[in-house]
């Protein structure tokens, strides 16, 4: 049976006044809603109690610091869609501190930052962007003269949640990789506790916009893994809806970039393509919305793991990715191959001989296991006879 809840908000004042809020019309508002609904898998109805929610509750404060980073994550967020950033931070969320976006510096920050603190104490999103370092007592990175690890202690005692957005907040990214000087590490380990993890480098920011819409419908983020990465996002390998999946399940691999099978669109996992050990929605959701194709794989550069832990700045570009969930068949030429040769019908049809005649050794083996150290035996005594009659003579 369909769903009308979403059709009978459309007449209600508030619906109305919130699609003008963000430059919508009502119905575009109403699909915004439904599509996120859709993206984080809930229920039926749900789109109708976000509506409401980002409609007529008060805006959830955002406290945005900025650590060990690239500032790609905001950068990301500024290239947001539905809905655009101005209207993300002025009518969906209230983005009361944030480094990089404010128009003001120095003093006049700080003094927004606790201003916002004590007013929404207790009820504000702490939003992490960056890798805190650790080494000799965090003093790598400061900010009004404190260390990254005391702003974070400060501003998580008494927020509603934490949110780490990016791989170097997550778990460390780019600036924990091998020597790391600087003892950079995530969010959590700082604080001792889990929090939301929204890994990538950078984020899809609908990922961190549909978790803080979650937030503001329901008062509670969304579920997460063990990683604490939000399951609407994080579930699926990117090689399960990668588009080049197909040519890998027929074996169809580029073995350089800019040969034959890459023009052609191949799989890259002989390139060091990372999409079957990651888990991320980028095949998807995909980045900018500027139409199909427009993630790294789609692009023609194979995924570099970077949502996660271990893999992403880690392991080389080029190393192959270790299969989690499902095993190439073996008829597949092997990764130590010499580019451009595989398996000719010649050579299939020697190993199907060659396949079938092991399996009828291997059968005979086993008919005759019994029986082989009575004909060892058997053997030995010939040979002995022998010997003896040589001896004889």
């Amino acid at each position: 049976m369909a769903d009308t809840s979403l059709l009978k908000l459309e007449e209600d004042e508030s619906i109305a006044a919130a699609s003008r809020r963000l430059g919508m019309s009502r119905r575009e508002f109403l699909q915004f809603c439904a599509a996120m609904s859709a993206t984080l898998g809930l229920p039926q109805g749900a789109e109708a109690a976000m509506a409401g929610a980002v409609a007529a509750k008060k805006r959830p404060s955002v406290i945005w610091l900025h650590f060990q980073e690239c500032t790609g994550c905001t950068e990301s967020i500024l290239r947001a869609e539905h809905p655009t950033l101005e209207k993300l931070i002025l009518d969906v969320i209230s983005l009361d501190y944030h480094e990089t976006l404010f128009a003001a510096a120095g003093h006049q920050v700080e003094a927004a930052r606790h201003a916002a603190m004590k007013a929404n104490k207790g009820q504000y999103l702490l939003v992490v962007e960056g890798a805190i370092p650790t080494r000799d007592g965090g003093i790598y990175c400061k900010i009004g003269g404190k260390t990254a690890i005391e702003l974070l202690n400060e501003c998580a005692a008494d927020a509603a949640a934490v949110i780490a957005i990016g791989s170097c907040a997550s778990w460390g990214g780019m600036p924990s990789t091998d020597p790391n000087p600087t003892g950079a590490t995530g969010v959590s380990k700082v604080l001792g506790k889990p929090v939301v993890t929204i890994p990538g480098c950078p984020p899809n920011p609908y990922n961190f916009l549909s978790t803080v819409v979650h937030f503001l419908t329901f008062g509670s983020l969304p579920p997460v893994d063990e990683l604490g990465r939000p399951k609407f996002a994080y579930s699926r390998l990117v090689h399960e809806n990668c588009e080049r999946r197909a040519h890998f399940d027929a074996g169809r691999f580029a073995m350089d970039f800019g040969d034959e099978g890459h023009r052609k669109g191949y799989c890259l996992y002989k390139l060091g393509c990372k999409g079957p050990e990651t888990y991320a929605n980028c095949p998807t959701v995909l980045f900018g919305d500027a139409g199909g194709g427009t993630w790294p794989v789609g692009c023609g550069h194979p995924c570099i793991g970077c949502t996660e832990e271990g893999v992403g700045f880690q392991k080389p570009i080029h190393m192959v990715a270790k299969l989690k969930n499902i095993e190439p068949p073996l008829q597949y030429p092997r990764i130590v191959e010499e580019k451009g040769t595989g398996a000719t019908l010649g050579s299939a049809a020697v190993l199907a001989a060659v396949a079938g005649a092991a399996a009828g050794a291997g059968a005979m083996v086993a008919k005759n296991l019994g029986l082989s150290h009575q004909a060892e035996e058997a053997e030995r005594e010939k040979e002995r006879a022998r010997s003896s009659e040589k001896a004889g003579v």
